[in-house]
């Protein structure tokens, strides 16, 4: 079956449907990994976005029962070059066109994903729909879609309500921003207890659980649709140590006072090089995001502890005085390198 990925410049593309073939809009945004995409599907961090591959082949090793990082697919599309229906992998269980069907997802393949890369990378993000209906092809129809409102990316992704996960070391509160399971995996490898709670829980939940340190997690959108989240770093800030990751970063920076911006393009793969300028190392990192903290816009209170080595942007923040810090990247990996899984254990040091 033909399909159609409009852009909302009126560019359109024209591939093969695959997956769930259904109308579906969102943010066209791209991702460089050459593996993962299991793990890219189902990451929070991509609610509301169509995403494109640059790898040429996807799917090759299809589906398996691990690799997850939520209960389902996260995106609202998935485009590729060439989609592998023959999978060939021990664990896989199912192929991805059948994964994407099973779970209402609609796919668009055989376009020029390169071209289409190039042309985010000069004009930037925009969004865009997947259709079969060749009646969509309408200047009238592409400007009423793009006026429709946005659902709210945090409420969609975040859970519904507290839940504990039992560990025999510090306490630790986490809110779901739409967090990656293989985050929460990564603080049950050191014996953490969890309280997972949801993006708009108040201080006063939080405390009730009595954690040593305070978690913000990654996900999805504007950091400065983060309220809740940025009022509740404000007010614990002083209280208990505090850590953030990806969208978990910008909540803390902006609770700090400082500003955030969106990127031209975003910075989404696994071979991100960043620089910890404390050791002067280089880490090859795991990247899902399109927004920015501002450095000019940092308090003399707060030190750049990681940059971007692509373009300098700021990937990583410590409070001078209090027990406070966050980086953009994604130490946990999933996909990705496990280079930086050092920083959950600079974390259980501040809080021993």
């Amino acid at each position: 079956m033909k399909a159609f990925l409009v852009l909302e410049d009126g560019t359109v593309y024209k591939g093969e449907a695959f997956g769930a073939s259904d109308f579906t809009r969102g943010e066209v945004v791209f991702n460089t990994g050459m593996t993962g995409y299991q793990e890219i599907l189902t990451d929070p961090s991509y609610a509301g976005q169509i995403v494109v591959m640059t790898y040429p082949l996807i799917g090759n090793y299809g589906i398996n029962d691990d690799d997850s990082q939520s209960d389902g697919p996260r995106v609202r599309g998935f485009v590729v070059k060439k989609v592998e229906d023959k999978p060939v992998n021990f664990r896989s269980c199912m192929t991805l066109g059948d994964y994407l069907k099973a779970h209402c997802v609609s796919g668009i393949s055989g376009i020029d994903t390169r071209s289409l890369v190039k042309k985010i990378r000069s004009s930037g993000t925009m969004k865009g729909f997947i259709t079969t209906d060749i009646k969509d092809i309408n200047e009238q129809r592409i400007k009423d879609l793009f006026l429709e409102g946005e659902v709210e990316l945090l409420k969609e992704v975040s859970v519904k309500k507290p839940y504990t996960i039992e560990g025999k070391g510090k306490r630790v509160a986490v809110i779901d921003l739409g967090i990656k399971r293989n985050i929460l995996k990564c603080f049950s490898h050191f014996d953490f207890q969890i309280s997972v709670f949801p993006y708009n829980a108040t201080a006063s939940q939080v405390m009730e659980s009595k954690p040593d340190a305070l978690f913000l997690s990654n996900g999805p959108g504007d950091p400065k649709d983060a309220v809740e989240a940025i009022s509740l770093v404000a007010e614990l800030k002083r209280q208990i140590p505090i850590l953030g990751i990806c969208l978990g970063h910008q909540v803390i920076s902006l609770a700090l006072g400082a500003d955030t911006y969106k990127l031209k393009y975003g910075h989404r793969g696994s071979n991100h090089p960043v620089k910890d300028l404390r050791s002067g190392k280089i880490y090859i990192t795991s990247q899902n995001h399109g927004y920015a903290v501002d450095e000019k816009s940092l308090g003399d209170d707060v030190e750049v502890t990681h940059i971007n080595l692509n373009d300098n942007t700021v990937e990583g923040i410590r409070h001078k005085y209090l027990p406070i810090f966050s980086v953009q990247y994604h130490p946990e990996a999933s996909p990705g390198p496990g280079d930086s899984m050092y920083l959950f254990e600079e974390f259980m040091r501040y809080i021993a």
